[in-house]
């Protein structure tokens, strides 16, 4: 008998044994919750959109790749089945015409296309391409694959920092070939060129206004390259390979920006003889490196796969530009030479907001190198670089600078920053008319359009007062008291786009009546307004909210006119690409009003504010028939870090300011390994999903922000809800 009980001891012993290792084998790690077709479909709903879909229309959701890419690498290494599109893969397509090597999502770059083919495939240059699958396609941070039905090739990808890595598993081992499609880019390709050199190397350029060049090997003796009108935009190159080896083929290719023999060297340096599955764990690790940093528990799966996907996303851009050997070329096209790596420059206009403040935390070597870069720019042209519209280099690298990011040439940069604050001719358009009357006016236009130019006045005059709030910062912490006083004053310009008959951010003439023909609901890409209506500029000035809630008239009425926001009916009569997404007149689907939602906290209401980020959260990311789609463009990382931000409880409601404004979290406890290796815990311990308190470090919190402090020093926020 007691031998039998010590049997069954030890069979129990052994299957929680057993169950123990099954579940310590299965738990996730970060990578696998990264769906990186997340942004890749369509957005199709009118209750979501707004508005019908015109004929013919994609909306501008999501434009997203799911390609191969290392954090703010020079090389995206994806599928390509539309050229001209948003991000060059469209998941509702069925061919793919190449696998290209850059990427951002903004209808450019997807440089290098190459496509492996058999002798069965197409010979015209229009007709090079294969169908494929979902069934038979996969992905994952650092690696993609598809299978070409047209060619019956298996297609591996992953990539490096500046190199791609392709394996092509051929059916037929006869008859293989290569196309390098070089005259096709989402940009106009300009020249191209390929040459062989030796009996398994290729190189050349691609030219789109700058040159790629690239330096590829095979594992496999190449028969001869055939070129079809090298240079011209019909044009292709053919690569056939010896008959003869049964192994998948391996292309091992090298970029750069400076040279082919830099290319070399970047390929040499990066992959080397590291196998195809070396470079692949490599490429994982370093995203689950990065993922790891900030860990969360509690909350759905569906909450988790968004959230790593959207930090996943958030480090895409700016893409790594300088080589292994620290050369890059420059804003004036010329090659120089830096102890940093060269960055292109970020999204500002959009990624101001969040997503460089993000970077900051997570890679702050990356964002002081990005600084640099923007400062080597201002060096090279005269002013710090702006992208789209506004001068938000003023807050993204005020904000760096007092979060603790100062190992730069403050003093240099800080002097650029001015030149574009006061003189013309760089990053601020009208610069002299904004300082001369304190704002920007619009022509007088009887029956304006969606597409009717202007100034976009009322943007630029609220954007630029931001701007002139951040740059205020650096001159105070830097001591120049006289520019801090003239940038504070020029700060409170928004006010004087503030009509209050309407209480609506209004359009200005010459002579600073105001623009008659005005219809707060009707929205415009560059008259009055830079892609939006009155409704969604009119709550702008984080950094000055007070201020704001008084030209309302007080609490009261800027909770009225806020409650409108959200609740006044879009018209679907009104269309214009990227303003999409709607509730009420809010729009999420593009950044001009991505701060509203949080403004019920400054009049003491914020269990209002987190019913809107909460229904954003749970139904704006994730959706359509595959949940699949974003509900706008995710703008290389903004939409993804508002995502990421938000379900952790905080936000940059006010990029430039060294805080951050506390919300309810989507999960239950939240532990962030800050840079210097503190912790940061964010703890829910309630299931309600209104705020009701805050303590910090165990202390009840005044207000809703908190500092930075608590990623500097580590420490603990509790999020009291009721």
């Amino acid at each position: 008998m007691r031998i039998q009980v010590k049997n069954l001891l030890a069979i129990i012993l052994i299957i929680l044994l057993t169950s123990t290792v099954s579940e310590g084998q299965t738990k996730k790690s970060y990578t696998d919750y990264v769906n990186t077709f997340i942004g890749t479909a369509p957005l199709t709903d009118p209750e979501i959109l707004g508005y019908e879909l015109p004929e013919g229309w994609r909306s501008w959701a999501g434009l997203t790749f799911p390609g191969s890419s290392l954090p703010n690498a020079m090389v995206q290494l994806s599928p390509i089945t539309e050229y001209g599109s948003g991000a060059g893969y469209e998941y509702e397509d069925t061919l793919i015409y190449g696998f290209t090597h850059t990427n951002k999502g903004h209808w450019n770059l997807c440089n290098i296309p190459i496509l492996p083919l058999s002798d069965g495939g197409q010979k015209s240059s229009d007709k090079f391409r294969s169908r494929f699958s979902h069934e038979r396609e996969s992905s994952a941070p650092g690696f993609y694959q598809v299978y070409l039905d047209d060619y019956d090739v298996d297609v591996h990808l992953t990539s490096t920092l500046r190199c791609g890595y392709h394996r092509y598993a051929y059916e037929d081992n006869a008859g293989r070939q290569i196309l390098f499609d070089l005259a096709k880019a989402n940009n106009k390709v300009s020249n191209w060129q390929i040459e062989q050199v030796g009996s398994s190397v290729v190189q050349g350029y691609q030219q789109t206004g700058e040159k790629i060049y690239f330096y590829a090997i095979l594992n496999t003796a190449i028969e001869r390259v055939e070129k079809k009108e090298e240079g011209a935009s019909n044009g292709f190159a053919v690569v056939h390979l010896v008959n003869g080896n049964n192994e998948p083929v391996e292309l091992k290719i090298g970029l750069s920006f400076v040279s082919i023999e830099n290319a070399k060297q970047n390929l040499q340096q990066e992959i080397g003889d590291k196998s195809f599955a070396q470079i692949r764990n490599e490429a994982a690790s370093q995203r689950e490196e990065l993922l790891s940093s900030i860990t969360v528990s509690g909350g759905t799966e569906k909450q988790k796969e968004m959230f790593y996907s959207c930090l996943y996303r958030s480090f895409l851009w700016p893409a790594l530009r300088s080589d292994v050997n620290g050369a890059f070329t420059d804003a004036k096209g010329e090659v120089d030479r830096a102890d940093f790596n060269y960055y292109t420059e970020p999204s500002l206009w959009d990624t101001y907001r969040n997503k460089d403040v993000l970077l900051g935390l997570i890679s702050p070597k990356v964002t002081l190198d990005v600084i640099k870069s923007m400062k080597d720019v201002g060096d090279k042209t005269g002013f710090i670089p702006t992208f789209f519209h506004g001068d938000h280099g003023a807050s993204s690298i005020t904000g760096a600078y007092l979060r603790g990011i100062d190992d730069f040439d403050v003093e240099g940069t800080y002097q650029l920053l001015l030149k574009n604050a006061n003189e013309s001719g760089g990053a601020r358009p009208y610069i002299n008319e904004y300082i001369e009357k304190g704002y920007i006016a619009d022509p007088d236009i009887s029956e304006p359009h969606v597409e009717t130019k202007g100034k976009a006045g009322v943007s630029k005059t609220l954007e630029y007062a931001y701007d002139d709030y951040s740059l205020a910062q650096m001159a105070n912490k830097l001591g120049d008291t006289a520019n801090f006083n003239i940038l504070m004053e020029r700060s409170k310009n928004y006010k004087n786009m503030f009509d209050p008959t309407t209480k609506f951010m209004r359009g200005r003439l010459e002579d600073g009546t105001w623009i008659q023909n005005f219809n707060p609901q009707y929205p415009y890409y560059e008259y009055m307004y830079r892609e939006a209506n009155a409704w969604q500029v009119s709550f702008f000035a984080p950094h000055d909210m007070e201020g704001l809630i008084a030209l309302y008239g007080g609490e009261e009425d800027f909770e009225s006119k806020l409650d409108s926001l959200f609740s006044v009916p879009w018209n679907p009569n009104y269309i214009a690409r990227n303003v999409e997404t709607m509730i009420g007149q809010y729009c999420h689907g593009n950044q001009p009003d991505h701060e509203a939602p949080f403004a019920y906290h400054f009049i003491g209401k914020p269990e209002k504010s987190q019913k809107i980020i909460d229904y954003i959260l749970n139904n704006l990311y994730g959706i359509g028939d595959e949940g699949l789609a974003l509900c706008g463009m995710d703008d290389a990382g903004e939409m993804s870090a508002w995502y990421v931000f938000s379900a952790l409880g905080l936000y940059t409601f006010s990029a430039t300011d060294p805080e951050y404004i506390v919300t309810v979290p989507l999960f239950d406890e939240i532990k962030w390994k800050t840079s210097n290796n503190e912790v940061l815990t964010i703890t829910k311990p309630e299931k309600g999903r209104a705020l009701k308190s805050i303590k910090v470090d165990g202390r009840e919190s005044e207000g809703y922000f908190v500092s930075h402090d608590l990623f500097k020093n580590g420490g603990t926020i509790d999020v009291i809800t009721q």
